[in-house]
Parts: structure tokens; C-alpha cells; sequence
């Protein structure tokens, strides 16, 4: 019996240990989770205004000629930019960003090119054996545009020398604390016959609208995969501090619980002794009065 509430003892003070491990990384994420939000709420309006911008002056360049940027032909070839998270820790965040990769890829009748952002993604590109063409990771969770300027100009060049037909980034959207939403959005070509539409009036452009697409192209392509990314790190965070607070209070009940156990444990081993103590000052006294 002392062997087995030792056991206990450990096993609780394993489990206490455990509690003060996450409860911290719950605060952790928590502080970098608040910040890393409002850079993505923040990034929201200019990449939203920018694809906005980029569908108006496209619908243009598509009547006075089509541009190699708006090419729509039948896909032939897909580059998917997957990102996830370079660490673990953070619920199911990175397995159903996985999973829906996975069901895209299934979905094409063409083969599917795959560039990872983050380890866990290379990793599950690996394990799959997808066409992984690049991985990028380790980038941190405060990137500046110029850290992931070498990945846009990765699927610029390979979009412009037409080795791809089409390009999707698979990220995570950050609704809220609680709510992570993995979604899968066409970046390339553009859906220029998705441009709101617009006042009739002449828009004049300098020195020619072929011209100022091409300025705009590398903006677009940079603030779609920087808020992309802005995105998926709100999520991480948000998703770890949610995951750590499970783990936290899990291992706060199963303390518990444990020393509720080793308790009962304890008056058992107590009545026990009371038993055999009255049990033997019984057997005493029958012989004594025998005797």
C-alpha cells in the first residue's frame, strides 16, 4: 500500500507540474495572441482594397487586351501555398489544415504542386509524398513583407513562365478566440469578372493600364501571402491558448482526482490497521478471560 501511494504522490506532483507548464504557456499565447490579431484585423482592409483595386484595372486590361497575368485558360497544373505552424501545441489548427490540403489535392483532375510555409506542413507534404517544389519555415510570428518576398517571387516567376496555370493559398482565417476557420482562396489568375461594380466613367491611366497592372501584380501577390500569413499566426495563437487552458485545467482535475484516490487509499490502509489493532486487543482479552 505504501508502495502504491507513492506512486500517487508522483504521479500527482507529475501532474501539478504539468498544470504550471501549460498555465504559462496559456499566458504566453495569450499576450502574443492579442497582438498578433491586430496586425491581422489590421492588414485586412489594405489587402482587401488592393484585390479590389487589381479586379477594377484587370476588367480593363481585359477589354483593351488580354494581359499574361488574366490568362483563364483551362488549368493544367495548381500550386497550392500551404501554410501552418512551425510548432505544435496548438489543438487541431495544423491536422485540419492537413486535411483539407489533402482533400483538395483529391478533388483536381491535374497535378498539384505544393510550396510549404511552416514545418508542419513540410512535414505532412513528406509523409504524403506530395510534389513538395519549396519549403519555407521558421519565419517567426512578427514577418516583416520583405522576409517572405523571396516566396512571392517564387510563385511570380513560376505564374509568368507558365509552369502553373493556377495558385491557391490554403491558411487559416482568424474569426475569433474560439473560432479558427482553414479555408483554400484562389490567388492567381485573377477573377477580374468578380470586380464590383462601378460607376460609368473614364478612367485614364499613366503611361498605359498594361503598365500600372504589372506595378500592381507583385503588390497584390505580397499583401494576399502576408495577410494569408497574418492570419494563420492569429490562429495559432489563438488556437494554442485555448488548447493549453484544456490542458491546464485536465491536468488540474486529474490531480485531483489522484488525490482524491490516494485518500481513500489512506483510510483504507487506516481502517485496516484499526481493524487488526481491535481484532488482536479482542483475541487478548477472549484469553485472558480464558485463562
Amino acid at each position: 500500500m505504501a508502495t502504491s501511494r507513492h506512486i500517487l504522490r508522483r504521479r500527482i506532483r507529475g501532474a501539478r507540474e504539468t498544470a504550471k507548464v501549460t498555465r504559462a504557456m496559456e499566458m504566453i499565447a495569450s499576450a502574443r495572441m492579442r497582438r498578433t490579431e491586430q496586425r491581422a484585423l489590421d492588414a485586412r482592409p489594405y489587402a482587401t482594397r488592393l484585390s479590389e483595386l487589381m479586379r477594377s484595372v484587370a476588367s480593363d486590361a481585359r477589354v483593351r487586351g488580354e494581359h499574361p497575368w488574366l490568362h483563364s485558360s483551362e488549368a493544367r497544373r495548381v500550386l497550392v501555398l500551404h501554410m501552418t505552424s512551425d510548432k505544435g501545441l496548438c489543438g487541431g489548427l495544423n491536422s485540419k489544415l492537413n486535411a483539407l490540403l489533402g482533400q483538395f489535392i483529391i478533388e483536381q483532375g491535374v497535378p498539384v504542386d505544393v510550396v510549404t510555409i511552416g514545418s508542419k506542413g513540410r512535414d505532412f507534404a513528406v509523409r504524403t509524398r506530395l510534389n513538395l517544389v519549396a519549403e519555407f519555415s521558421g519565419i517567426g510570428d512578427s514577418p516583416r513583407i520583405a522576409e517572405l518576398r523571396p516566396l512571392c517571387r517564387l510563385v511570380a516567376d513560376m505564374f509568368s513562365r507558365g509552369e502553373i496555370d493556377s495558385v491557391y493559398i490554403c491558411y487559416s482565417r482568424f474569426l475569433s478566440v474560439m473560432v479558427q476557420r482553414p479555408q483554400i482562396e484562389k490567388l492567381l489568375p485573377l477573377n477580374w469578372t468578380a470586380a464590383a461594380p462601378v460607376e460609368a466613367r473614364e478612367f485614364l491611366y499613366e503611361p498605359d493600364v498594361d503598365r500600372v497592372l504589372d506595378e500592381l501584380f507583385m503588390r497584390y501577390v505580397e499583401a494576399s501571402i502576408y495577410h494569408g500569413y497574418l492570419e494563420l499566426v492569429a490562429s495559432e495563437y489563438s488556437a494554442r491558448m485555448v488548447a493549453m487552458h484544456s490542458a491546464t485545467d485536465s491536468a488540474r482535475e486529474l490531480a485531483e482526482d489522484m488525490t482524491t484516490e490516494m485518500n481513500k487509499a489512506r483510510q483504507a490502509a487506516v481502517t485496516e490497521e484499526i481493524c487488526d489493532v481491535s481484532t488482536g486487543t479482542e483475541a487478548l482479552l477472549s484469553r485472558g478471560s480464558h485463562g
